[in-house]
């Protein structure tokens, strides 16, 4: 089988370490949207919180409800500036005696020391696990069929501006059910099921499982279809949560303070965020080559926001997620490089 790793292709890549394509990425996407494909993501760094008080601890925090997580739950978690800029993104874990987060390549370190310069007397013992722990992906529609005893992952609406006092449930706005598997943890999200085993059980495991494999090139074409933002990518040192489709998994609007609470409330009840995630169609004709992470959106030669992630879709073509002024409209003529690019309003 043909491996072609990201750093192969990319050396200078964030996602160094895990299999790009495995020799035809068009194939590797349409198994990811019909059946079921697993993805190495295990460059993903994770950081594990053991202690009595970390429930409670992480919720004082974070933006997410977790005072009352328990063994078999996950969620999604942001990290502010006192700003409310989003500083961390974490998916978080829990299996009874410890609090498992896993970031995105690159983000554990800071992850980690904010953690560490907030512990105080917390009965708390955030660490680096990053070593011990391999991040596996299970996506399509099949992999739910694998794992039929979790629950579908659940993602709360995000409430109307101005909503009344009491009308958030008192828990975490998304629920992704977890069990153990094969010495780690299994965990419903809504791309499908993500394992995070012992990284010295890794290849045991993805043999046992038997499932085909894809590389990261069809898993980020999947998720940008699926308009699913990535820290460092859909998000600059500006983001705030209104601005990315993660407020509803990652921010509950009517629990305790945290950092950078004045600014997300502000804004929701204003409703008027500075920018908006859109999803853009990229038309391909001068460049078959997706525009690079950061690329202007232009309009009318005026740089109105950046691509984050580009990609070509089986389906779609060439398409990017992209953060753009609020008030562009979503029939506006918009350049991308070379590109002409169209919002789609969907």
């Amino acid at each position: 089988m043909t491996v072609v790793m990201v750093e192969d292709l990319d050396p200078g890549s964030a996602d160094a370490g895990v299999p790009a394509h495995f020799g035809d990425p068009m194939r590797e996407q349409r198994l990811l949207e019909t059946g079921v494909g697993l993805v190495d993501r295990s460059n993903r760094e994770v950081i594990a919180v053991p202690g009595e008080e970390r429930a409670s601890w992480l919720h004082t925090l974070t933006t997410q409800h977790l005072s009352s997580l328990t063994s078999g739950e996950g969620s999604e978690l942001l990290v502010l500036s006192p700003n409310g800029h989003i500083e961390q993104h974490a998916f978080v874990t829990e299996d009874g005696t410890t609090a498992w987060l896993d970031t995105e390549p690159g983000a554990g370190a800071g992850l980690l020391k904010y953690l560490e310069m907030m512990r105080f007397f917390t009965r708390v013992e955030p660490r680096d696990a990053s070593a011990e722990i391999a991040v596996l992906s299970l996506v399509g529609p099949g992999a739910a069929e694998l794992f039929p005893d979790l629950a579908a992952a659940r993602v709360s609406a995000v409430p109307a501006s101005r909503f009344a006092a009491g009308s958030v449930p008192a828990q975490a706005t998304s629920s992704y059910p977890v069990r153990a598997f094969e010495g780690g943890l299994a965990r419903r999200v809504p791309l499908g099921v993500d394992l995070l085993v012992p990284r010295t059980a890794k290849e045991a495991v993805v043999e046992r499982l038997g499932v085909a494999p894809a590389g990261l090139w069809a898993y980020e074409a999947v998720r940008v279809a699926a308009r699913i933002p990535r820290l460092g990518w859909e998000t600059d040192h500006r983001t705030i949560p209104a601005e990315i489709e993660l407020m509803a998994a990652s921010v509950h609007l009517e629990k305790g303070c945290y950092r950078g609470q004045e600014t997300v409330a502000r804004v929701h009840n204003l409703g008027r965020p500075p920018r908006r995630q859109v999803l853009l169609h990229l038309d391909g004709v001068a460049t078959d080559h997706p525009p690079a992470r950061g690329t202007a959106v232009e309009l009318d030669g005026r740089a109105i926001g950046f691509v984050g992630t580009a990609v070509r879709h089986h389906e779609l073509g060439m398409i990017a997620l992209a953060v753009v002024k609020r008030n562009v409209p979503d029939d506006a003529r918009l350049t991308v490089g070379e590109s002409a690019a169209a919002i789609d309003a969907e």
